[in-house]
């Protein structure tokens, strides 16, 4: 049967096993092909319930591995110095990334940067729901860097990054229901990951470091893009299928 493990899922996860009328009316949503993660109203994260309320990007277990790569080294660089650390998650989205790194590594600061208003109040919801004391963290709203002061000593970030002509073999229900400025970059899928790197470097701390998501095939033009903006020292790193994922800039 199309749709069973799905269903026990959601009846699971969002009805703690007990069918009502709500239940039914969500596998409705659900044949209709809207995602999982948005019928439910909340994914995990790290350890982390990540709303989903606002409809931000659905976060991908790519990024979530990432992500656990990035605390491990934050953490390794705290236990070896005595001072905090300041964390920018940009293009934020639902928060995800900053929220999961608060949430798993002691002694950091992270703020966040979104376009988006709706979005930071996704932000919101899921620092409330995350933290019985909300971390005192800056959400501003920004194109980028645009409203960005200071400088930072990680700056993570997972800019939309999917090629426009790349559109037909994005999946439909990604396309219907998912935000699209969240997944596409322009043309050729580098016109936010260009202007995010172009400035940067003004906001990373002495031995900062930037953890990046690109899309797989992109990965020589990265490099490309990193040499333009003399970046000196970074390492592609792949994800848990082999594929080159992320990058980290020092």
């Amino acid at each position: 049967m199309k749709y069973e493990k799905e269903i026990a899922w959601l009846l699971k996860e969002k009805y703690s096993g007990k069918h009502n009328k709500k239940f039914l009316k969500d596998i409705v949503r659900l044949k209709k092909g809207e995602p999982l993660d948005y019928v439910i109203g909340f994914t995990n994260f790290l350890g982390c319930k990540i709303d989903l309320s606002q409809k931000p990007l659905i976060p991908r277990k790519e990024t979530e591995y990432w992500t656990a790569y990035a605390a491990g080294d934050i953490k390794k660089r705290i236990d070896n110095s005595s001072k905090s650390l300041k964390i920018l998650d940009m293009f934020a989205g639902s928060g995800c990334i900053g929220i999961a790194i608060q949430a798993n590594v002691p002694n950091v600061l992270c703020d966040f940067a979104e376009k988006d208003a709706k979005l930071i109040k996704q932000i919101k919801i899921n620092l409330k729901n995350n933290f019985t004391r909300i971390p005192k963290c800056k959400l501003v709203q920004s194109d980028i860097f645009s409203k960005i002061k200071g400088k930072y000593d990680y700056i993570l970030a997972n800019p939309p990054y999917i090629p426009m002509k790349n559109k037909s073999k994005v999946q439909k229900s990604v396309l219907k229901y998912e935000p699209r400025e969240a997944l596409f970059g322009g043309p050729d899928g580098l016109k936010y990951i260009d202007k995010f790197l172009k400035q940067a470097k003004k906001h990373l701390a002495e031995y900062g470091r930037i953890y990046m998501e690109f899309d797989p095939p992109e990965e020589k033009k990265i490099e490309k893009l990193l040499l333009k903006y003399n970046y000196k020292k970074w390492w592609i790193m792949k994800d848990q299928y082999g594929k080159p994922r992320w990058v980290v800039v020092e």
